[in-house]
């Protein structure tokens, strides 16, 4: 999804240091003036931290409903190294913090021209739909019925001879907050739909646990109102 991306797997955050300190130093010995951070809590939690290093601003999501290409099996297919082109839903210019989303994911999934790690074309167009208050982000192909139409120029082809097929990954990004920093300081903007699956969790076992304890109860009732049966003597 990002051919210009430099990876590195260590984060060593000490004692007296911040998540952010440790991420702006990576991100000064790459060379990276965007920084992609993924954080898993409790092995099945994950959130993605996007920012500007070093100054920010920064926003925290939390990823839902991810979908690989393995498990989707779908017939779509890019060159690798492809730089893909960026399409938003109009709803990005509805409120404030959604334009700033909309920045941080241009400047994060945007491959910029000539780059040394990326080809110089363009088979590939990547979505991002609000609704739900989530963003959900689509990758698709940019196919040609006819072979002969790909070797000619924009102008001297139709819409009818160009189809979009999607290769996968799919996922849905829920914005958590925004920050001022890189990956800290002042808040921004602080989702109000955001529910914490910690919560979820809970409000699950809970649930269970009522479902047990009604079940008991109505048991102990029934107990009682068979005690309370009048008996007849033989």
């Amino acid at each position: 999804l990002i051919p210009h991306s430099k990876k590195d797997v260590k984060l060593d955050v000490k004692r007296n240091e911040k998540l952010g300190q440790a991420v702006q130093m990576i991100a000064e010995l790459k060379s990276c003036n965007n920084t992609t951070f993924f954080e898993c809590r409790k092995k099945q939690d994950l959130y993605i931290w996007m920012g500007k290093t070093p100054n920010g601003p920064s926003c925290k999501f939390h990823v839902t409903n991810v979908h690989t290409m393995d498990e989707l099996k779908l017939t779509g297919n890019s060159m690798l190294g492809s730089r893909p082109l960026l399409s938003f839903d109009k709803k990005f210019e509805t409120e404030p913090y959604l334009k700033l989303i909309s920045c941080l994911l241009r400047d994060s999934f945007g491959t910029p021209r000539g780059h040394p790690k990326s080809k110089p074309f363009i088979d590939r167009i990547m979505s991002f739909f609000v609704a739900d208050n989530k963003i959900w982000v689509r990758n698709y192909q940019i196919s040609y019925k006819d072979e002969k139409n790909a070797t000619k120029k924009s102008k001297d082809l139709n819409q009818e001879s160009i189809s979009l097929v999607e290769i996968g990954p799919r996922f849905v990004l829920d914005p958590v907050r925004i920050f001022k920093g890189c990956f800290g300081g002042e808040t921004l903007f602080e989702n109000p739909n955001f529910i914490n699956p910690n919560k979820i969790r809970a409000e699950k076992r809970r649930a269970k646990g009522d479902k047990y304890s009604n079940t008991f109860e109505a048991k102990k009732n029934k107990r009682a109102k068979f005690e309370n049966l009048p008996r007849v003597n033989d």
